[in-house]
C-alpha cells in the first residue's frame, strides 16, 4: 500500500535549509524543546510518586490530597487554548521563555512549601505556565522542521519524549523520594528549565510583529476557559463524589453548554481563538482524537499498574520506576521509526490504527495478572507491546495534529493536542477509577470477608480497568480507520525561528 502525499506550502527555516550551520542548529532547537516537553510531561507522574511523602511532611488529609493533582490539571487544561493563541499572537519564543521561567518559579515555591495551601498554589502556578509552555514548544517544532525527512525524525523524537515522560517521571520521582526528599520532585524542574532557558535565549529568533497589533478573542477565551474548567473539574468530582452528584452534573453539563457556545462564537468573531478550520480538517481532527483516546487508556497503565506493583508485588517506588523502562524503550523505538519508515509507506491511518491494536494487545496481556504472577511473564511483554503501539501512534498523531496549518495558527493547533490529551486523561481518571471501584466492591461483597478477599478484589479492580482500556484502544483503531484519510500529513508553513 502506498500513501498519497498531501501537498502544502513550505518555507525554509531561517538561515536556509541548505546551510550546514543552520541545519545543525535546528537539531539543537529540538533538544531544547524536548527538555521543556519532558519537564511538563513527567511533572504529572513525578508528583504522584512523591505525594505520600509530601502528605506526611505537611500533614494534610486524604480528602485534600487530590487538590495537589487537580489544581495542576484545572489550570493546565483550562488555559491551554489561550496559551497556544498567545504564542501565535505575541511570539512563540517570548511565550516559551515566559513559560519556562514561570514554571521554574512555581516549582521552587512548591519545593519550599511549608503548608498545604502553598503547595497547591504552586501546583496551580505550574499549570498556568505549563499551559503557555507546552503549546509553544510543539508549535516551535512545527515551524522549525518543514522538510519531510527531517520533520519525520524530529516529530518521532519529540513524540518519544512526550510518550515516555510519564514513565520517566515514575522512575525519577521514586529515586528522588527514596534517596533525597519529596521536595526534589519539584526542585528538579529548575535544572530542566535552566538548561532549556539558556538554549532558547541563544538559539531562537526574537519575535517581530508586522502589520497591525494582533487581537485576542476575549469572548471565546472566557467561554472556552470556563468550559474546559467545568469539564475537567466535573470529571474530577465524578471520581470522588460520584456521577450523579449535583456538583458533578452541574459542572459537566455547564462545561458542555459553554463548549457549544464557544463553537458558536468562533463562527462569528473576526479573530477567533480557535479557527474551526483547524479542527475540521480530517487529518488534524483524527490526530486530536488519537491523543484524546490515548489519554483515556494510558491512565490505566500508569495508575493501576503502579498500584499493582507497589501494593500487591511490594515493589519500592524506584523499582516500580525501573520496571516501566521497557515501555519507555518500546516508545522510543517506535516513535523514532514509525514517522520516517512506516508513515510514508502505509499512511497515518494504518500506523495509528495498528498502534492502537498493538497497545490493546498489551492491555489484554495485563488482564492475566494475579496475586503472585511474575514480572517477566505477565508485565514485561505487556509493557513492550504498549510502548511499541502507543509510541508509533503518538508520534504520527503529533505530526498530523499540526499538518498544513499556517504559521500564525501553529500555536493554537498545538494547544489542541495538549487539550485533547488533558481532557482524555480527566475522563480516564474518573471513568476507570469508578469502574475499578465498582469491580472491587462487587467482588468483595460476593465473597467471604478477609485479607485474601480484599487482595483479590484489588486484582479484580485492576484487571477490569485493563479490559476497559483495551476496549478503548480497539475503539480508537476503529474510529481512526473510519474517519482519518490515509494521506501523509503536509508540513506546516515555516517561519524564521533560529537566531542569527
Amino acid at each position: 500500500m502506498t500513501a498519497t502525499l498531501e501537498t502544502g506550502t513550505q518555507r525554509p527555516a531561517a538561515g536556509g535549509t541548505g546551510r550546514r550551520g543552520s541545519h545543525a542548529l535546528r537539531w539543537w532547537v529540538l533538544a531544547v524543546l524536548g527538555i521543556a516537553q519532558l519537564m511538563v510531561v513527567l511533572d504529572a507522574t513525578i508528583v504522584n510518586i512523591a505525594l505520600p511523602a509530601a502528605q506526611a511532611d505537611l500533614g494534610f488529609g486524604d480528602a485534600d490530597r487530590q487538590w495537589v493533582i487537580t489544581g495542576y490539571a484545572l489550570a493546565f487544561g483550562s488555559l491551554l487554548l489561550l496559551g497556544g493563541r498567545l504564542s501565535d499572537l505575541f511570539g512563540r519564543r517570548n511565550t516559551f521563555i515566559i513559560g519556562l521561567i514561570g514554571f521554574a518559579v512555581a516549582s521552587a515555591v512548591g519545593g519550599a512549601a511549608t503548608t498545604f495551601e502553598m503547595l497547591v498554589a504552586a501546583r496551580v502556578g505550574q499549570g498556568v505556565f505549563g499551559a503557555l509552555l507546552a503549546p509553544a514548544a510543539l508549535s516551535l517544532l512545527t515551524v522549525t522542521f518543514t522538510e519531510p525527512g527531517e520533520r519525520a525524525k524530529a516529530f518521532g523524537i519529540f513524540g518519544a519524549v512526550a510518550g515516555a515522560g510519564g514513565a520517566i517521571g515514575l522512575l525519577l520521582g521514586g529515586a528522588l523520594t527514596e534517596w533525597a526528599s519529596w521536595r526534589w520532585a519539584m526542585y528538579v524542574n529548575l535544572i530542566f528549565a535552566a538548561v532549556a532557558l539558556v538554549g532558547a535565549v541563544l538559539l531562537l529568533a526574537k519575535h517581530t510583529t508586522m502589520g497591525a497589533r494582533p487581537k485576542l478573542d476575549w469572548p471565546g477565551t472566557v467561554t472556552v476557559t470556563a468550559a474546559l474548567f467545568g469539564i475537567v473539574y466535573g470529571f474530577s468530582q465524578a471520581e470522588t463524589e460520584g456521577w450523579t452528584a449535583p456538583s458533578t452534573l452541574a459542572f459537566l453539563i455547564g462545561g458542555a453548554v459553554l463548549l457549544a457556545a464557544f463553537a458558536w462564537i468562533e463562527t462569528r468573531v473576526a479573530h477567533p481563538l480557535l479557527p474551526l478550520r483547524i479542527v475540521a480538517d480530517r487529518t488534524r481532527g483524527g490526530a486530536y482524537l488519537t491523543v484524546f483516546i490515548m489519554g483515556i487508556g494510558m491512565f490505566a497503565i500508569f495508575l493501576f499498574l503502579t498500584y499493582y506493583m507497589q501494593l500487591t508485588l511490594q515493589y519500592s517506588p524506584i523499582v516500580t520506576g525501573v520496571a516501566f523502562l521497557p515501555m519507555v524503550a518500546g516508545m522510543v523505538a517506535s516513535s523514532t521509526t514509525a514517522p520516517s519508515l512506516l508513515l510514508p509507506r502505509v499512511g497515518p491511518k494504518v500506523v495509528i490504527s495498528g498502534g492502537f491494536l498493538v497497545a490493546a494487545a498489551g492491555m489484554l496481556w495485563l488482564t492475566r495478572i494475579g496475586l503472585d504472577t511474575g514480572y517477566v511473564t505477565h508485565i514485561l511483554p505487556a509493557l513492550i507491546l504498549l510502548g511499541l503501539g502507543l509510541g508509533g501512534a503518538m508520534s504520527v498523531a503529533f505530526q498530523g495534529a499540526t499538518a498544513g496549518v499556517q504559521h500564525e495558527d501553529a500555536g493554537v493547533a498545538s494547544a489542541m493536542v495538549n487539550t485533547s490529551q488533558q481532557v482524555g486523561g480527566s475522563i480516564g481518571t474518573a471513568l476507570l477509577s469508578t469502574i475499578a471501584a465498582s469491580a472491587m466492591t462487587d467482588y468483595v461483597s460476593s465473597h467471604q470477608p478477609g485479607p485474601l478477599t480484599m487482595a483479590q478484589g484489588a486484582i479484580e479492580s485492576y484487571t477490569t480497568s485493563f479490559w476497559w482500556a483495551s476496549a478503548t484502544f480497539v475503539l480508537g483503531a476503529i474510529v481512526i480507520g473510519v474517519l482519518m484519510p490515509n494521506k501523509v500529513p503536509a508540513p506546516a508553513e515555516g517561519e524564521p525561528v533560529l537566531a542569527h
